[in-house]
């Protein structure tokens, strides 16, 4: 899954993409509403992580643009900004979820997972298809119950295409959600990945569709 923080203080948007990295998260930051709006024009996102005082823009005129555009991206507010009104306010222009600082790094954690749950629309914490279930919480993949030991990056394409299932992933969406700004994954990349985990799966009934020139489709049988 691929976060934007956008954070005006560059130590504490360091200190937190660092945190989320180490979470399992591809993290980019950057520190004004201009290049938020540019980044996510040109990148796709999971979940945005919003402060609202921002040099440029009041966060909330970031957030009202976004939502009239139709972007469908969870947004956490994370500011500090705590009074009751403020929170009502950042909630009625789309925010779906609002913390203020100083704040606890385990709940901003926990609360990402639950929106990056909401998102994808596992309530409960987990995705089933078929034999294979992946823990969010824990981003720990089982066959038949048994740890899948996986790669960093072999784990992320596989919750992208189980986030879709029956659906067809463009390698794209997959390179576009495994590398952060600067960084390029060609899509040779993509295919290794998607080769190793088809000969894990397919032993297991399990198949990595190719639609040709579209992209991947994970399915049973």
């Amino acid at each position: 899954m691929r976060l934007l923080v956008v954070e005006d203080n560059r130590a504490l948007a360091a200190g937190l993409s660092q945190m989320l990295r180490a979470a399992g998260y591809v993290v980019d930051a950057v520190h004004d509403g201009e290049t938020a709006e540019a980044a996510l024009d040109t990148g796709s996102f999971d979940l945005i992580v919003l402060d609202l005082s921002l040099p440029d823009m009041d966060g909330l005129s970031l957030l009202r643009g976004l939502r009239a555009r139709g972007t469908q991206t969870a947004v956490l507010v994370l500011t500090a900004r705590g009074a009751l009104d403020d929170r009502i306010r950042g909630l009625d222009c789309g925010a779906d979820d609002y913390m203020t600082k100083p704040f606890e790094v385990e709940e901003l954690v926990a609360r990402i997972r639950a929106l990056l749950r909401r998102h994808v629309g596992a309530r409960s914490g987990v995705l089933d298809h078929g034999p294979l279930r992946f823990d969010l919480t824990r981003r720990q993949a089982y066959l038949d119950d048994m740890p899948l030991d996986l790669t960093a990056r072999e784990l992320n394409v596989l919750q992208i295409l189980m986030s879709h299932p029956d659906r067809v992933v463009s390698k794209q969406q997959i390179a576009e959600r495994l590398t952060e700004f600067g960084d390029e994954l060609s899509d040779n990349a993509v295919e290794q990945y998607v080769s190793r985990l088809r000969k894990r799966l397919e032993p297991h009934g399990l198949r990595i569709r190719t639609a040709r020139g579209l992209g991947y489709r994970l399915e049973v049988g």
